[in-house]
């Protein structure tokens, strides 16, 4: 797969983020081409209070750009309600990858197969490790004329890393007002998408 997309699961007060990154790759004289980096082809938000069969919809439509048909996984929050929509999307038979992933508070990755579907529970501090090392690689870049570059930049830098009275850290946007939703739609794209083997780097144009 080429594309990577990213779907955080919002609810009533937390948006809905769609992420798409394309995985460039550097040929080889012998063997198979190399990584070289994650291009941002595309990010939104969906308006609050946006139903799940829309947001299933809204992920077709994407998955049907001939850039992406065929040549795309899809990657899911499942954490809480992120459950059900998995299984709408199983159902859509997209025609791309599928992979559910649980995000926890816990220190070690696992994964199963399930259904044509791979499932995983991945610790929040992994998915947004890997972002941060992909950053300071400088393996991200970001078209900087989308219209979705500010809104991700800032929740970008809105990023904290705080640990609570228990000792456990949280990473996340901390500030009223401030979101996280985008970061972690891009988060799972280019945590899948760094895996077939972070100062930004702007250029390129978003997808559409």
């Amino acid at each position: 797969m080429r594309y990577f997309i990213g779907l955080d699961l919002g609810q009533r007060r937390d948006f809905t983020a769609i992420a798409v990154v394309e995985r460039l790759e550097r040929p080889r004289p012998y063997g198979e081409a190399e990584f070289e980096a994650l291009l941002v082809r595309h990010a939104e938000r969906l308006p609050l209070g946006t139903r799940y069969p829309a947001v299933v919809e809204r992920v077709r439509e994407l998955t049907l750009l001939p850039e992406l048909s065929g040549r795309c996984e899809l990657i899911v929050d499942a954490t809480g309600v992120g459950a059900p929509i998995v299984d709408l999307l199983r159902a859509e038979r997209l025609g791309s990858s599928l992979a559910a992933v649980t995000i926890t508070s816990g220190e070690r990755e696992s994964s199963r197969q399930n259904a044509g579907c791979v499932e995983y529970n991945v610790p929040k501090k992994d998915l947004v490790g890997s972002l941060q090392l992909a950053i300071e690689k400088r393996e991200i870049r970001i078209g900087n004329d989308a219209p979705w570059t500010s809104a991700l930049l800032e929740e970008l830098m809105d990023m904290r890393k705080t640990t609570r009275e228990n000792g456990r850290e949280r990473m996340g946007a901390e500030g009223a007002g401030q979101h996280d939703d985008l970061v972690m739609a891009l988060a799972l794209a280019c945590w899948k998408g760094r895996r077939r083997t972070q100062t930004i780097r702007f250029s390129s144009a978003p997808l559409y």
